[in-house]
């Protein structure tokens, strides 16, 4: 960015006490105002918000960040990376759509500045080490999946149908009715499906594959 470029502030604290009692905020908004006043840029407003950082949905982010992607503001300056967010791989989405809008984001305490090579180098790093970070997370899930598959586990999506509608199921097929025949009963008796609705073939099929020893 230029001097006279447009920016919009955003400062953030976790909790309701510090929020009321500005504790932090303060000395944010400073960090920024002087940033801006430093470099003369045209600081449009601070937006925040008393929320965990946890994700990027926040009401105060949002604005800020709607204002860069319909180029009212020509990117986004944070005192602190971690204001923003706490999570690596977050960052580095919203640097591909900084990139991408051909807006910047600042991070003082870093040194964080799409517009500056010394600040790109910084982000680059940070979006490797988020790659890294994605494939190591996924290693890791599917090596804990394999070894729960080894031990017999059930995986997915827990049931919500009551056992004695499971038993039943079992106890109709074994009798030689059909599948579609199973779910007609099951519709006439008034049965709900765990997602509602009516029964159909393929839903007793998929419940008895579930439940049927292989």
């Amino acid at each position: 960015m230029t001097s006279n470029s447009r920016v919009i502030g955003y400062v953030r604290v976790s909790t309701d006490e510090q929020g009321v009692s500005g504790a932090g905020l303060s000395a944010q908004r400073e960090a920024i105002q002087a940033e801006c006043d430093k470099r003369g840029w045209q600081l449009l407003a601070i937006e925040e918000d008393v929320l965990s950082g946890r994700d990027l949905r926040r009401p105060g982010l949002t604005r800020a960040l709607d204002a860069c992607e319909n180029h009212e503001a020509d990117g986004i300056v944070v005192a602190k990376l971690d204001r923003l967010s706490r999570s690596l791989v977050d960052f580095a989405g919203l640097l591909t759509r900084a990139r991408d809008g051909g807006w910047n984001v600042v991070a003082l305490d870093l040194g964080v500045d799409l517009s500056t090579p010394h600040g790109e180098f910084l982000a680059n790093v940070m979006a490797s080490a988020a790659q890294w970070e994605r494939r190591i997370i996924g290693q890791r899930t599917r090596d804990a999946l394999a070894v729960k598959r080894a031990q017999g586990i059930r995986l997915g999506r827990p049931t919500t149908l009551p056992q004695e509608v499971e038993k039943r199921i079992l106890r109709l097929r074994r009798r030689g009715l059909t599948f579609q025949r199973i779910a007609d009963l099951l519709n006439r008796d008034g049965i709900a499906r765990p997602t509602g609705g009516d029964w159909t073939r393929g839903n007793v099929l998929f419940v008895y594959r579930r439940l049927a020893p292989s």
